[in-house]
C-alpha cells in the first residue's frame, strides 16, 4: 500500500498529465449516482453530503443544483478539486472542499448522503477496507443513502497504475459492511475518453 503522500502525489501527477477531462474516470454528467440519489425516497437535501474522491467529478455541481446546501468534496490531492473550484466560479464558496486521505479523515458532523465513486475499489488491503467501514459507522446520519460505485467483475483489474478490486453487487454489499440495507443496485459500462469500456458495479444502500 502507498502512503498518502504518495497517493496524493499519483493523482496529482495524472491530473497533471492529462487535465480533467482525458483522464480514465471523466464523465460530463455523473448519470449513473444521480439516478440513484433521485430515485432514493425522503432524502433531505438540507443534511449534510459529502463526495468522497470528488477530484474534477461533476457531482458537486449536480448536488447544488438539486438544492443541497451542505456540501463537502473530499480527496487526496488539490489538484483535481481545483479544477472544480475553477468551474464553479463564485458558486464554489457553497462548498467545503477537503484535502485528505479518507483514511486518515476525522468527519465533524453527520451526512445524509455519503457518495463514493471509485475510492472503495482501491482499498485491496483488508485492514483499509476495514477502517472505511468504521468511518461510515462515525459518519452517516440514521437513514443517510449511501451511494458506491466500483468497478464490475469484468472491469479492469488496474486503474491508473493502482490496483483495483473487483465487485458484484452481493459482494459489495458485504464488504460495506451489515449495517447497510440495499435499496437499488445498477450496472455501468463507463466509456473512458480513449474509447476503453469499464463496467462498474453501483449500489444505493441506506443506513
Amino acid at each position: 500500500m502507498t502512503t498518502d503522500v504518495d497517493r496524493a502525489q499519483h493523482w496529482a501527477e495524472t491530473y497533471t498529465r492529462r487535465g480533467d477531462t482525458q483522464v480514465s474516470w471523466y464523465s460530463a454528467e455523473p448519470s449513473p449516482a444521480l439516478a440513484l440519489i433521485d430515485s432514493a425516497a425522503g432524502l433531505d437535501p438540507e443534511l449534510p453530503a459529502v463526495d468522497v474522491g470528488a477530484g474534477a467529478s461533476r457531482l458537486v455541481d449536480a448536488l447544488l443544483a438539486r438544492g443541497f446546501t451542505d456540501v463537502t468534496a473530499l480527496d487526496v490531492s488539490d489538484d483535481g478539486l481545483a479544477h472544480s473550484r475553477a468551474r464553479l466560479g463564485p458558486a464554489a464558496r457553497r462548498v467545503r472542499w477537503t484535502v485528505v486521505d479518507v483514511l486518515d479523515w476525522v468527519p465533524d458532523r453527520r451526512f445524509g448522503l455519503w457518495h463514493d465513486r471509485a475510492v472503495f475499489h482501491f482499498l485491496t488491503d483488508a485492514a483499509d477496507r476495514a477502517r472505511y467501514r468504521d468511518l461510515l459507522e462515525i459518519a452517516l446520519a440514521p437513514g443517510a443513502l449511501v451511494v458506491v460505485g466500483t468497478f464490475a467483475h469484468d472491469g479492469p483489474e488496474q486503474c491508473s497504475g493502482l490496483p483495483t478490486a473487483r465487485y458484484g453487487p452481493e459482494e459489495l454489499a458485504a464488504a460495506l459492511g451489515p449495517g447497510l440495507r440495499v435499496v437499488a443496485e445498477r450496472r455501468e459500462e463507463h466509456v473512458t475518453p480513449t474509447g476503453a469500456v469499464q463496467p462498474f458495479t453501483w449500489l444505493a444502500l441506506r443506513r
